[in-house]
């Protein structure tokens, strides 16, 4: 079985956010970036658990910089077989797609895998986008997967219960927490990453339909109040009035 499974790199899960005097980019200035967590603990590790399972390879993709290449290099200590940096700045969600879908194709993948979202962004969207450019199935927030020849089960969790798909490869998927359990790298999968091919490829031409053209943080948060438990009438205009819940 030939899996794909997409990767991006993001903040740190503790960094501070802060924009640039105008508000149109994030400030990079001491930021430690990582492998966006959905995409390492449960995409990434449930499809070495399916290669470990039935055969196959797993392929990890990213589009970046080189840069990006220490953490491409952790996927292939994580256990993937090889990884390709589409050599491009992301400037939106639909041009990543566009590049991924680009380089997949040709490759006859049976299962792309994504995390259900980068934790930057929160789109939930570059899945579907590779999948309609792909024109294939597209399932989101799987949190179980299983898989016998060409046909899988796949369920996820939806209001009140849980919902099961049956689809046939190829398809696209984005992992969602239970998926997986997190793998640390070890010394040997580290030393083994160093040697195990990470092919550069160019990115193809393509207009963004959209840019954003600035950003802004949310109102720094209140200070909390702390009503005396006897003052009952206080804490409802509070509830009604300033927090408007009630």
């Amino acid at each position: 079985m030939k899996l794909l499974v997409c990767i991006s790199k993001t903040p740190e899960t503790t960094t501070k956010i802060a924009l640039n005097e105008d508000g149109t980019a994030f400030k990079t200035e001491g930021v430690q970036y990582i492998m966006n967590p959905y995409d390492e603990w449960y995409a990434l590790v449930r499809a070495l658990e399916l290669k470990e399972a039935v055969g196959g390879s797993v392929t990890a993709v990213n589009v970046g910089s080189a840069g990006n290449d220490t953490i491409i290099r952790k996927a292939l200590a994580i256990g993937a077989d090889d990884a390709v940096r589409i050599n491009a700045e992301p400037h939106s969600s639909l041009y990543i797609a566009k590049q991924i879908a680009e380089f997949a194709k040709s490759e006859n993948f049976d299962i792309i895998f994504f995390g259900k979202e980068a934790i930057d962004y929160n789109g939930s969207e570059v899945g579907a986008m590779v999948a309609e450019f792909l024109d294939m199935p597209f399932i989101s927030y799987a949190n179980k997967l299983e898989v016998e020849g060409n046909t899988a089960k796949v369920a996820r969790e939806i209001e009140g219960g849980v919902e099961v798909a049956e689809v046939q490869t190829p398809f696209a998927l984005s992992a969602a927490k239970g998926l997986a359990e997190q793998r640390i790298p070890n010394m040997r999968g580290i030393m083994m990453a160093k040697r195990k091919p990470l092919k550069v490829v160019e990115a193809v031409d393509f207009e963004d339909q959209a840019k954003a053209v600035a950003y802004e943080l949310p109102p720094p948060k209140s200070a909390v109040k702390l009503i005396d438990p006897d003052n009952m009438e206080e804490l409802v205009r509070l509830l009604h009035e300033e927090a408007k819940v009630i």
